[in-house]
């Protein structure tokens, strides 16, 4: 019974807060201030980001090169050489995809 009230209650709570929120959001003509600057924080984490996965990528392939140079025929070893530079590949592709995604997407928007 006591689970039952809780429930209730914090339904009606939050149908209450999704009413204010849709209501309060519609009475502004343009986006408030700490919209602004959460949108420009987002912005240049997203720069800082892409100007670090460029020399880390780099390091990692020349990482797993090294290591495959210098394996000595072992066969774990360049097993692994070739996953670091497989993987750090498509991981730096990822990033530049989703930097491509997230630009189309801006532009779709304004």
């Amino acid at each position: 019974m006591k689970n039952k009230k809780i429930f209730n209650l914090t339904y009606i709570l939050f149908v209450i807060f999704i009413l204010i929120f849709s209501f309060s959001c519609q009475a502004f003509a343009s986006d408030p201030k700490l919209i602004t600057t959460l949108n420009g924080a987002f912005e240049k984490l997203e720069s800082y980001l892409l100007k670090l996965a460029t020399p880390a990528a780099a390091v990692a392939v020349g990482t797993g090169v090294f290591m495959k140079k210098f394996s000595f025929g072992d066969e774990e070893k360049i097993r692994t050489a070739k996953k670091l530079i497989r993987g750090s590949l498509f991981s730096y592709g990822f990033i530049l995809c989703v930097d491509l995604v997230l630009s189309l997407i801006k532009t779709l928007l304004s």
